[in-house]
């Protein structure tokens, strides 16, 4: 029930369980401890493939996949999760999606101000910031923008996440780029309730991950940078038994849907095609998306 991470695994899990015509089990609450004991649990029930739907199982599920030679896909795991026949890892390109996210966020401006609020210092978070400041800065190079961390693992931390998008609310933004999970809710609260920056009727957000639309009471929520697990699991699910699983990282992005800018109805139909032509670009490689890996890149393209 958080619309994003956890929801976005259980929805796509679902539907590659319904493409094999599969049962599935979901293990839901299994938080970041010894994961081993559900895994073993799982295998026990006779399952055939697990999804470990976290970075933090990137060491234990690849090796309970070569003890008991049931595949694993470990969303995040990168190189070390790589296992030919056992193992496979998927990785986002959420900076290309981000990107568009920021070029929507100059066009829809008011103040000239744009927020970047991140709940912790997470690898993703800091891919999107960059990708959003790139393309920010390509749709207006004289756009200000502000960003603000949490704390370094504040992804559950509402209470932070409101007080921290208030402060880029009272300092001119009136776009915020929310990067959070459960602290995502309180940075929604803040743009809801603050009052706008002058000159301004209200504030906007883009968020990351899922799709809150239908929790959109006020009309606040702009777009998200949506994932979509779904496609390149099904490809995996087929090369199970074969040299091909676990080979290679497999990629979300643009070119095949996986990642894209969800289109809501706020969005005025001229300034949603200057964003699809930024996205064709993207694809074509005409601009290339840069790909930021610590927080310290992230602040350097702040002009």
């Amino acid at each position: 029930n958080d619309y994003g991470w956890n929801q976005e695994g259980m929805g796509a899990a679902k539907e590659v369980a319904e493409y094999l015509g599969a049962e599935i089990e979901v293990a839901d609450g299994a938080g970041y401890g010894d994961i081993g004991p559900i895994l073993r649990d799982l295998i026990d029930s006779e399952t055939q493939w697990i999804i470990a739907f976290a970075s933090g199982y990137n060491t234990i599920a690849p090796q309970i996949a070569q003890q008991t030679g049931v595949p694993v896909v470990v969303p995040g795991a990168f190189e070390q999760g790589l296992i030919p026949g056992l193992s496979a890892d998927i990785e986002p390109r959420a900076q290309e999606g981000a990107y568009l996210a920021g070029c929507l966020a100059v066009k829809m401006s008011r103040s000239g101000i744009l927020g970047i609020c991140t709940s912790a210092d997470d690898e993703n978070w800091v891919k999107m910031s960059g990708g959003f400041i790139a393309g920010a800065y390509r749709a207006d190079p004289g756009i200000k923008i502000l960003i603000a961390q949490i704390g370094m693992a504040g992804y559950a931390d509402a209470a932070g996440g409101k007080r921290v998008t208030a402060g880029l609310i009272s300092a001119g933004a009136d776009i915020i780029f929310g990067m959070g999970d459960g602290a995502t809710f309180g940075m929604i609260q803040a743009v809801e309730t603050t009052t706008p920056p002058k000159g301004t009727e209200k504030v906007w957000f883009i968020d990351v991950i899922g799709d809150k639309t239908s929790l959109d009471k006020k009309n606040i929520y702009l777009s998200s940078v949506l994932w979509d697990y779904a496609p390149t699991f099904k490809k995996l699910a087929d090369e199970i038994g074969t040299e091909a699983y676990g080979n290679k990282i497999c990629y979300l992005g643009l070119k095949d849907d996986t990642i894209k800018l969800l289109k809501t109805k706020h969005i005025p139909d001229d300034i949603w095609s200057e964003v699809e032509a930024f996205k064709e670009d993207i694809i074509n490689g005409k601009i290339e998306v840069p790909e930021a890996r610590r927080y310290e890149e992230v602040r350097d393209m702040l002009r």
